[in-house]
Order: structure tokens, then C-alpha cells, then sequence
């Protein structure tokens, strides 16, 4: 009886996991932006938290919607406006420390599209 195993057989291993490293080294390079100028790239990462911010300031203004000015501190039309602004910095150093993944995912998706267009 012969034991011996084909080389195909052998190699199947090997075949699969090499087929998946070149699958998990083309993604990183998708995501990783190489082949796109660092210039453009710059600008898709500032825009993807640009996003993310907004995004974010915009889920927070009705927090804030229901709070009365305080007269004692000011009030008035300026305390409304400087709010604001006070949310518009919550969202900008919410996105800073990480953010809720928005930014990551738009950031992706941009630089696939500009891969593809390229």
C-alpha cells in the first residue's frame, strides 16, 4: 500500500494560506492609502473627522436644547450663541479621542474610491 501524498495535496495548505495573505495585504494597502499622495490623503483623514465632528454636534445639540440660559452668568442671546460653539468643541474633542468610527469608515471608503478612480 502506498502512502505517499501528491504534491497538490501537500501544497493545498500552503496554496490557502498564501491566497489569504495576498488578500489581507491587498486590503492593507487599501486602507492604508498607499499608491495615493500623501497631500490627498492628508485631506481625506481631515475631512473624514470633519465629519465625524459635525456629525457628533450635531447628535448632541438636543442635549442641550432643554437647558435654560442662566441669568445669574449672563444669559441672554451670547450664552445661546457661545452654547453653540461649546458643542461644535465637544464634538471636535469627542472625534479627537477616538470618536464612534465614523471617521475610520469614511476615511476607507474615500480612499477605495480614489483607488478605484486612479
Amino acid at each position: 500500500m502506498n502512502n505517499l501524498i501528491s504534491p497538490a495535496v501537500a501544497l493545498r495548505p500552503y496554496n490557502a494560506a498564501q491566497t489569504r495573505m495576498d488578500a489581507a495585504t491587498t486590503r492593507y494597502k487599501e486602507l492604508s492609502g498607499e499608491g495615493i499622495d500623501p497631500k490627498k490623503l492628508r485631506r481625506i483623514e481631515e475631512s473624514a473627522k470633519e465629519l465625524e465632528s459635525v456629525f457628533l454636534s450635531e447628535m448632541m445639540k438636543p442635549m442641550f436644547e432643554g437647558i435654560e440660559v442662566n441669568e445669574i452668568f449672563g444669559g441672554g442671546r451670547g450664552e445661546e450663541v457661545f452654547r453653540d460653539m461649546m458643542v461644535q468643541e465637544y464634538g471636535k474633542k469627542m472625534t479627537q479621542a477616538g470618536g464612534i468610527g465614523l471617521a475610520s469608515f469614511v476615511r476607507n471608503e474615500l480612499i477605495r474610491q480614489q483607488q478605484g478612480n486612479e
